[in-house]
């Protein structure tokens, strides 16, 4: 799985999360296409309850266009469960990935995979560069993990990367907020927010994912 961390687009890859998704990418050629969907679903309800967790989401609060961040990252198995959400709502991710990866066979399985391609050579920003993908498309689902690397249980925290925030702001869509209590096991999406003012908006999404016993360290 790729997992970018916006800010330094470090790219991190976990073996179980690739055969996830290598499953996913080959299920169109072994099952029918319409019953493609129905086993997606199946697949990631099934992930769910194979691994003691449960999740609670409201479909209706997605939009057609979001930035979606999640914490806490403290497993690899956050990002099983991630994209097990991810088919149950039937929701195209993309994920940011630097633009040196898109060669070969590999650039036609990150983009089956939902990769975005950024270029940190070009003269554009990559928030303009996010601003226009989201512009160029009607439906457009980007996921960001701000946190910068996976946290240990009893390891302190760093605060978060902000380039989710701005990159909402300047596209003028709403941030979705989804959440991994391991001390739980439930997930899911705990409400989503329209950025404003960024201290403001920081100091809600702490308070928001506090209600949920998540500590989201900010500066």
């Amino acid at each position: 799985m790729f997992i970018t961390s916006f800010g330094e687009q470090n790219i991190t890859y976990s073996c179980c999360s690739n055969f996830l998704i290598h499953l996913f990418t080959l299920l169109p050629f072994i099952i029918h296409l319409s019953c493609i969907s129905a086993m997606k679903k199946f697949l990631g309800k099934s992930i769910f309850k194979a691994t003691g967790w449960t999740y609670n989401v409201n479909p209706a609060i997605l939009e057609n266009k979001q930035v979606i961040i999640g914490f806490e990252h403290t497993s690899n198995l956050d990002t099983i469960l991630s994209l097990a959400l991810f088919e149950i709502l039937e929701l195209k991710i993309h994920t940011l990935i630097k633009k040196e990866l898109f060669k070969g066979p590999l650039k036609t399985i990150l983009e089956k995979l939902g990769g975005s391609p950024v270029d940190r050579k070009a003269s554009k920003d990559i928030v303009t560069q996010m601003v226009e993908l989201f512009n160029q498309n009607d439906h457009f689902n980007l996921v960001i993990a701000p946190e910068a690397t996976r946290a240990k249980d009893g390891e302190e925290r760093k605060p978060i990367r902000t380039g989710f925030w701005h990159i909402a702001k300047a596209a003028n869509i709403p941030i979705i907020l989804m959440y991994a209590n391991a001390k739980t096991r439930q997930g899911g999406i705990l409400g989503k927010i329209y950025p404003t003012d960024l201290q403001q908006d920081l100091e809600k999404i702490k308070t928001l994912y506090a209600e949920y016993g998540i500590d989201v360290k900010i500066q």
